[in-house]
């Protein structure tokens, strides 16, 4: 039996160490980033190009998601309040029936934001590759980042790594039945970020032609 108690112990200490692993990367990633996080958009004064992060338009039942109708409220603020001058609209565009960005330049232009300060990018499968591609695709090595306050550590962390000067302007976080599942996924997220970047070196599914944004 000598070799199923190697087996539990090393087990329990994997678990341990995945669990160890897991609360330090949290605190890393929201400690080195929180004093970047804007509450007061009219106290903001920061990059004039905003990135905002995709998120589906619609939750699994068909409703609206408002996730996506708080920052698309958020950056059109921005926009009218004179804080932002140009969008990098950044989300998955995975078949013709799902296209994030496109739906966040719809939503955009219901607001009154006009579709010559929007620039889609589809190929934002990930955080990381939203981030990523605005400073190698897009040539912006200042950004805005809108998104919800769990979600802004870690793409300000991200920004960090590859030495973006980023602040997040973040929008409300709704109350929704789906919230604790949506935290606690970013939980374990937030430590694929730490992976990603410090040990696997995942780069961008996608980056090609670079396309400056004339502004």
């Amino acid at each position: 039996m000598k070799w199923w108690r190697r087996l539990r112990n090393l087990s329990l200490y994997l678990i341990l160490f995945t669990l160890l692993f897991v609360v330090i990367s949290n605190w890393w990633v929201i400690r080195s980033t929180q004093g970047k996080v804007v509450t007061d958009i009219s106290s903001f004064n920061g990059p004039n190009v905003a990135l905002v992060l995709g998120t589906s338009n619609k939750l699994r039942n068909g409703s609206t998601n408002p996730y996506f109708e708080n920052r698309i409220k958020a950056a059109a603020e921005l926009y009218h309040e004179g804080k932002v001058a140009h969008f990098i609209l950044s989300g998955d565009n995975r078949s013709i029936y799902y296209n994030e960005p496109m739906d966040m330049k719809k939503a955009l232009i219901v607001l009154g934001v006009p579709d010559s300060t929007i620039t889609l990018d589809y190929a934002g499968l990930r955080t990381l590759d939203s981030i990523v591609r605005s400073k190698e695709i897009f040539g912006q090595n200042k950004i805005t980042i809108i998104t919800q306050p769990f979600h802004s550590y870690r793409a300000l962390f991200i920004s960090q790594f590859y030495e973006i000067e980023a602040v997040a302007v973040v929008a409300q976080e709704p109350n929704t039945d789906a919230a604790i599942n949506i935290y606690f996924r970013e939980y374990f997220a937030r430590t694929k970020a730490v992976l990603d970047l410090y040990i696997l070196k995942t780069a961008p599914r996608h980056l090609g032609e670079k396309e400056p944004l004339s502004i």
